[in-house]
């Protein structure tokens, strides 16, 4: 899931930054309504969790700019106003979702969780391939009944393939999907992470490198 983080409050918006990233989520952060816009012009994101008192151009206007293009960019609002009014006012501007401040960080991964579901085709919080089975909700993954231990990067990267139902993902669909837009496109990151999974994954291979084209998940 690649994510955009929008919150004039540094210190929370890099705390939540932190906290997703953990969580294998590639994440944009900015502090200002501007900031935002120029973001989302350039980059496609799943979710974007906008505060909707940002300085210069409001959440308000980057929430109504974003409902009326075609990105498909979900919207989540970050308020401290918790009236009925306020949350109405929110959804009716073409947000998905609201979430009132001071809330839990876990109550907000679930709405992102949610809301990235709704972003494409639907697809199960379960996903199961070549006896691989990723757990989204709870963010694990086995392959034959043992657990294994990835890291966020190979974690989001193994999100991707096995969303790609054995089609072909390219490298740079991996960076613009498991990375944030400070990945460098010219190293050697989406290569090595491939390797240190696919060695994670064990035998028989099942992650698949076609030369010029990327890279397929199946048996």
């Amino acid at each position: 899931m690649r994510v955009l983080v929008a919150e004039d409050e540094r210190l929370l918006a890099d705390t939540l930054a932190q906290g997703l990233r953990r969580l294998s989520m590639a994440v944009d952060v900015v502090y200002d309504g501007e900031s935002a816009l120029e973001k989302l012009a350039v980059n496609r994101y799943d979710v974007a969790v906008l505060d909707r008192d940002l300085p210069g151009r409001t959440g308000d206007e980057v929430c109504r700019q974003l409902a009326g293009s075609e990105a498909g960019t979900r919207v989540l609002m970050l308020t401290a106003a918790a009236g009925i009014r306020d949350r109405v006012e929110g959804l009716g501007l073409g947000a998905d979702d609201y979430l009132t401040k001071p809330f839990a960080f876990a109550e907000l991964v679930a709405r992102l969780q949610a809301l990235s579901r709704r972003s494409a085709a639907a697809l199960p919080p379960v996903l199961e391939q070549d006896g691989i089975v990723l757990d989204v909700t709870r963010h694990t993954a086995a392959r034959e009944g043992l657990t294994l231990a990835l890291s966020p990067k190979e974690y989001a990267v193994l999100h991707v393939l096995m969303r790609a139902g054995g089609r072909v993902v390219s490298a740079e669909d991996l960076l613009e999907q498991a990375w944030d837009e400070h990945a460098d496109p010219f190293t050697n990151s989406v290569r090595t992470t491939v390797m240190t999974l696919r060695r994670k994954l064990g035998d028989p291979p099942v992650i698949h490198t076609l030369p010029r084209f990327g890279y397929r998940l199946g048996g």
